[in-house]
C-alpha cells in the first residue's frame, strides 16, 4: 500500500477529513523529513513506514481537539512536530514553531519554503525568551518536558482563557500532581492512533483563576 493510501486510510479511521492537496503535501512533508534526517538527525524514527504512523498520524490525532484555536505555539517542535502537519492541514490556522536546535529550525524553514507553508513560522530561540507581538490562544508540546517546566517556561505566551494541549504517551499522573499553583487540567482525551499500538493522551491545560 502506498502513503498516500496510508495516510488517507490512517485520516479516514481518526474521523478526519482532509482536501487532496493537504494529503499530497503531508506526503511531501513526510518524504522532506526523512530525506534531511539522514543528515541532521531530525529525529529518532529512521524507518519511512513509520514517519506517517508516528509523525503525521500521531500529530494529526488532535486536530479535532484544536478546532477553537487561531494561534497556536508548538514549543520544542524538532522537526516541525505536530507544527508543520497542523499547519497544512488547517491553512487558517498560525502556527508558530519555536525550536532551539539550529540545525531544527533550518529544516523548518525549508520545509515551509518547499510546501509554501504561508501559515507557518519557525522561529529559533528559547522559549523562556520569545516575546510574541500576539498572545496565543493555543500551546502545544509533543515531548518536549514535563507538563510543570511546559507550563512554566510557556505561559508568559499564552493568551486570556487559551490553553495549553500537552501530548503525551501514558496517562501523566505524577507530571499532573505537580503543576504549578494556578493551573489545572481542564480536559484529558484518550487517543488513538492507526497502526500505532502505543498509549496516547492529549493533556488539556488552564489557568484556574489563581495564575
Amino acid at each position: 500500500m502506498s502513503e498516500a493510501a496510508r495516510l488517507e486510510r490512517g485520516l479516514s479511521a481518526m474521523g478526519i477529513d482532509l482536501p487532496e492537496a493537504a494529503h499530497e503535501k503531508l506526503v511531501a512533508y513526510a518524504a522532506l523529513l526523512t530525506k534531511w534526517n539522514k543528515v541532521y538527525n531530525l529525529t529518532a524514527i529512521r524507518d519511512a513506514s513509520q514517519m506517517l504512523t508516528h509523525h503525521l498520524l500521531d500529530s494529526l490525532v488532535i486536530l479535532p481537539a484544536l478546532a477553537s484555536v487561531g494561534h497556536l505555539a508548538d514549543i520544542g517542535s524538532g522537526g516541525g512536530l505536530p507544527g508543520i502537519p497542523l499547519a497544512i492541514s488547517r491553512p487558517d490556522l498560525q502556527v508558530t514553531s519555536i525550536e532551539t536546535v539550529n540545525k531544527k529550525s533550518t529544516f523548518q524553514q525549508q520545509a515551509k519554503i518547499e510546501l509554501k507553508l504561508d501559515n507557518f513560522h519557525p522561529l529559533c530561540a528559547r522559549v523562556e525568551d520569545v516575546q510574541p507581538a500576539q498572545l496565543f490562544d493555543g500551546i502545544v508540546s509533543r515531548a518536549f518536558a514535563e507538563l510543570a517546566d511546559f507550563v512554566r517556561l510557556s505561559a508568559h505566551l499564552l493568551a486570556p482563557g487559551g490553553r495549553f494541549y500537552a501530548m503525551k504517551g501514558v496517562y501523566p499522573h505524577e507530571e499532573i500532581a505537580r503543576l504549578p499553583e494556578g493551573f489545572g487540567v481542564a480536559e484529558s482525551l484518550e487517543l488513538r492512533v492507526p497502526e500505532l499500538g502505543a498509549h496516547r493522551h492529549l493533556i488539556i491545560i488552564e489557568r484556574n483563576g489563581t495564575a
